[in-house]
């Protein structure tokens, strides 16, 4: 969202308070995003381990078949020049390193390359999305970021958690990474200047919001609702899908095939809407269905 300059006004004197922009805002790069990420059902026969679809040459989101595990998350691989980052590794029983590489591979070709720093980085520590780490353990050229809070400020060069952000360059391509706890302590969104899509993990998304730290989700709510108000945002990408098309329905716990799931992408409206909702809960959470999302407090 761009944002126009304020003026101030004195009597009848006009003074202009702030420096108009001298160049056009750079252009974001463009993509294709799919509105259907149909991840199979519970037979993985002649069913790929990762559905793969590349939002341009230099972005790819992965999906984890349905058959390998029922969470069905996803995961982001970025490139930049000098280095790439993987968000998020998986539930765990697939071979989620030899895609990356081959993915991997495909750019080095095409960029007539011949090596890229890969960095693993998380949007939270739960199990469904860090369980394939221990395939990067031992890679040569590759930076594991720790799972817990302290290891995620260091890294990302996080001054005070939550409330300040970090910037990593992988190389003419700068993220933004938003410490956003609530659903859990070390949760980050990240964000691609390049092409304005925002990554959200379990924070938001169409599915179940689950809600372990009110006070801290009420925060990072607000201060993601902020950031979209003040920055050109083209989509907010979550690390599931639970929600179906059909308004206010989400698919039960533990369901593997969902043929009429809702489409990944949710928009500034949605979080406009889950950030007020919040507001008026006040700190007393309960579980509360919208249109999109379940908000859902947990012990």
């Amino acid at each position: 969202m761009t944002i126009r300059p304020r003026c101030l006004l004195a009597a009848a004197v006009v003074v202009v308070a702030c420096a108009r922009p001298t160049h056009p805002a750079s252009q974001l790069e463009s993509g294709h995003l799919a509105t259907n990420w149909y991840a199979g059902g519970t037979t993985c026969a002649n069913t790929p381990q990762f559905r793969v679809q590349p939002y341009n040459d230099d972005f790819v989101i992965l999906r984890q078949a349905a058959c390998t595990n029922y969470e069905k998350p996803f995961l982001y691989l970025i490139f930049g020049h000098d280095r790439a980052l993987l968000f998020d590794t998986g539930a765990g029983h697939v071979d989620v390193a030899l895609r990356v590489d081959s993915l991997i591979r495909d750019w080095l070709q095409r960029n007539h390359r011949t090596s890229i720093a890969l960095v693993v980085a998380h949007s939270h520590g739960h199990g469904d999305h860090v369980a394939g780490d221990s395939q990067f353990v031992n890679r040569p050229n590759t930076v594991l970021v720790g799972r817990d809070t302290a290891a995620v400020r260091a890294f990302f060069g996080i001054a005070r958690w939550p409330t300040d952000s970090g910037v990593f360059d992988l190389g003419g391509r700068v993220l933004d990474v938003l410490p956003i706890p609530g659903h859990q302590p070390a949760s980050i969104a990240l964000y691609d200047r390049r092409t304005g899509i925002l990554l959200t993990g379990d924070t938001f998304y169409p599915g179940r919001l689950y809600v372990r730290d009110t006070a801290a989700f009420a925060n990072s709510i607000d201060r993601l609702t902020a950031f979209v108000a003040n920055h050109r945002v083209t989509h907010l990408l979550g690390a599931h899908v639970e929600q179906s098309r059909t308004p206010f329905h989400d698919y039960p716990i533990g369901t593997v095939d969902q043929p009429e799931e809702h489409e990944l992408n949710l928009g500034r409206a949605q979080l406009v809407e889950l950030d007020s909702v919040v507001r008026g809960m006040r700190g007393h959470f309960t579980r509360t269905v919208l249109r999109d999302l379940t908000i859902w407090p947990q012990p």
